[in-house]
Protein backbone atom coordinates (compact mmCIF):
# COMPACT_ATOMS: atom_id res chain seq x y z
CA UNK A 1 0.00 0.00 0.00
CA UNK A 2 0.96 3.58 -0.64
CA UNK A 3 0.30 6.34 1.57
CA UNK A 4 1.24 9.86 0.39
CA UNK A 5 0.56 12.84 2.51
CA UNK A 6 1.75 16.49 1.71
CA UNK A 7 1.55 18.66 4.62
CA UNK A 8 3.92 20.82 7.19
CA UNK A 9 4.32 19.50 10.20
CA UNK A 10 2.87 16.13 9.61
CA UNK A 11 5.25 14.47 12.68
CA UNK A 12 4.67 17.31 14.65
CA UNK A 13 0.99 17.10 14.39
CA UNK A 14 1.25 13.13 15.51
CA UNK A 15 0.62 11.43 12.05
CA UNK A 16 3.76 9.15 12.64
CA UNK A 17 2.36 8.60 15.92
CA UNK A 18 -1.44 8.27 15.41
CA UNK A 19 -1.61 11.19 17.80
CA UNK A 20 -1.35 8.44 20.76
CA UNK A 21 0.79 9.88 24.04
CA UNK A 22 4.38 9.67 23.94
CA UNK A 23 4.32 6.01 25.54
CA UNK A 24 2.59 4.48 23.22
CA UNK A 25 4.52 5.90 20.55
CA UNK A 26 6.52 2.76 20.22
CA UNK A 27 3.44 0.48 19.48
CA UNK A 28 1.93 3.47 16.64
CA UNK A 29 1.87 1.44 13.04
CA UNK A 30 1.76 4.28 10.87
CA UNK A 31 5.13 5.62 12.26
CA UNK A 32 6.53 2.02 11.61
CA UNK A 33 5.36 1.40 8.11
CA UNK A 34 5.80 5.23 6.57
CA UNK A 35 8.87 6.70 5.11
CA UNK A 36 8.79 10.37 5.40
CA UNK A 37 10.43 12.21 2.77
CA UNK A 38 11.13 16.28 3.04
CA UNK A 39 11.54 18.38 0.02
CA UNK A 40 13.14 21.80 0.11
CA UNK A 41 13.06 24.78 -2.07
CA UNK A 42 15.19 24.98 -5.10
CA UNK A 43 17.82 28.04 -4.57
CA UNK A 44 19.96 29.50 -6.65
CA UNK A 45 23.09 30.75 -4.04
CA UNK A 46 25.58 28.44 -5.68
CA UNK A 47 26.42 26.79 -9.07
CA UNK A 48 25.24 23.39 -8.29
CA UNK A 49 21.80 24.86 -7.17
CA UNK A 50 21.59 27.05 -10.29
CA UNK A 51 22.07 23.77 -12.40
CA UNK A 52 20.19 22.05 -10.31
CA UNK A 53 16.90 24.53 -11.23
CA UNK A 54 17.99 24.13 -14.96
CA UNK A 55 17.70 20.52 -14.44
CA UNK A 56 14.30 20.64 -12.95
CA UNK A 57 13.46 23.03 -15.92
CA UNK A 58 14.81 20.67 -18.52
CA UNK A 59 12.71 17.91 -17.41
CA UNK A 60 9.60 20.44 -17.09
CA UNK A 61 10.28 21.51 -21.42
CA UNK A 62 10.08 17.62 -22.34
CA UNK A 63 7.15 16.93 -20.99
CA UNK A 64 5.14 20.37 -21.91
CA UNK A 65 3.10 19.25 -25.00
CA UNK A 66 2.18 22.77 -27.11
CA UNK A 67 2.48 23.30 -30.25
CA UNK A 68 4.74 26.19 -30.24
CA UNK A 69 7.29 24.82 -27.32
CA UNK A 70 10.73 24.30 -28.26
CA UNK A 71 14.20 23.11 -26.17
CA UNK A 72 14.90 26.31 -24.23
CA UNK A 73 12.04 27.66 -23.47
CA UNK A 74 11.87 27.29 -20.06
CA UNK A 75 15.54 26.66 -19.04
CA UNK A 76 17.27 29.33 -21.50
CA UNK A 77 14.94 31.97 -22.29
CA UNK A 78 12.71 31.84 -19.00
CA UNK A 79 14.93 30.61 -16.26
CA UNK A 80 14.44 33.46 -13.97
CA UNK A 81 11.21 34.21 -14.63
CA UNK A 82 9.46 30.70 -13.21
CA UNK A 83 11.86 30.76 -10.35
CA UNK A 84 10.87 34.35 -9.39
CA UNK A 85 7.41 33.14 -9.52
CA UNK A 86 7.76 30.07 -7.24
CA UNK A 87 10.38 31.19 -5.34
CA UNK A 88 11.57 27.85 -5.83
CA UNK A 89 8.82 25.64 -4.51
CA UNK A 90 8.31 22.28 -6.62
CA UNK A 91 4.23 23.22 -5.79
CA UNK A 92 4.42 27.33 -6.82
CA UNK A 93 6.07 25.87 -10.16
CA UNK A 94 3.98 22.90 -11.53
CA UNK A 95 0.82 25.12 -10.71
CA UNK A 96 2.50 27.93 -12.53
CA UNK A 97 3.86 26.11 -15.30
CA UNK A 98 0.01 23.71 -15.26
CA UNK A 99 -1.90 27.07 -15.76
CA UNK A 100 0.21 28.73 -17.74
CA UNK A 101 -0.13 25.51 -20.64
CA UNK A 102 -3.44 25.73 -19.92
CA UNK A 103 -3.51 29.70 -20.56
CA UNK A 104 -1.23 28.76 -23.52
CA UNK A 105 -3.71 26.38 -25.38
CA UNK A 106 -6.83 28.48 -24.48
CA UNK A 107 -5.01 31.36 -26.42
CA UNK A 108 -3.83 29.84 -29.26
CA UNK A 109 -0.53 30.49 -28.32
CA UNK A 110 0.77 27.64 -27.62
CA UNK A 111 4.02 28.79 -26.04
CA UNK A 112 4.93 29.51 -22.29
CA UNK A 113 6.44 33.22 -22.15
CA UNK A 114 6.47 35.69 -20.12
CA UNK A 115 3.69 37.67 -21.73
CA UNK A 116 1.58 34.75 -21.34
CA UNK A 117 2.64 33.75 -17.51
CA UNK A 118 2.09 37.31 -16.40
CA UNK A 119 -1.55 36.53 -16.95
CA UNK A 120 -1.67 33.58 -15.01
CA UNK A 121 -2.68 33.84 -11.22
CA UNK A 122 0.10 31.77 -8.70
CA UNK A 123 -0.66 30.31 -5.49
CA UNK A 124 -1.34 33.36 -2.60
CA UNK A 125 2.34 32.12 -0.96
CA UNK A 126 4.32 33.01 -3.91
CA UNK A 127 2.63 35.49 -4.74
CA UNK A 128 3.21 37.67 -1.84
CA UNK A 129 6.78 36.31 -1.78
CA UNK A 130 7.57 37.56 -5.66
CA UNK A 131 8.65 40.84 -4.98
CA UNK A 132 11.72 41.40 -3.66
CA UNK A 133 13.25 38.29 -6.10
CA UNK A 134 11.92 39.67 -8.79
CA UNK A 135 13.60 42.93 -8.38
CA UNK A 136 17.06 41.06 -7.25
CA UNK A 137 16.73 39.37 -10.77
CA UNK A 138 15.73 42.06 -13.00
CA UNK A 139 18.26 43.80 -11.74
CA UNK A 140 20.96 41.00 -12.35
CA UNK A 141 21.99 40.58 -8.12
CA UNK A 142 20.26 37.27 -8.42
CA UNK A 143 20.32 35.03 -11.44
CA UNK A 144 18.90 31.22 -11.79
CA UNK A 145 21.32 30.54 -14.74
CA UNK A 146 24.49 28.58 -14.37
CA UNK A 147 27.49 29.69 -15.98
CA UNK A 148 27.70 27.16 -18.42
CA UNK A 149 24.49 27.92 -19.56
CA UNK A 150 24.90 32.08 -19.67
CA UNK A 151 27.98 31.06 -22.38
CA UNK A 152 26.10 29.04 -24.25
CA UNK A 153 23.06 31.59 -24.97
CA UNK A 154 25.87 34.31 -25.66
Amino acid sequence: MTLVMIGVGLAGKGLFSEGGIPSEEALAQTGRRTTRLGMRPFTIESEADRREWRQMLLALEQRVVLADSHPGMLADDLSDYPFARSTGHIGSLMTLINRGCQRAVRSGTECLTRDLLDRVRNDEASEAARGELETALERRRLTSKPRTARKRAA
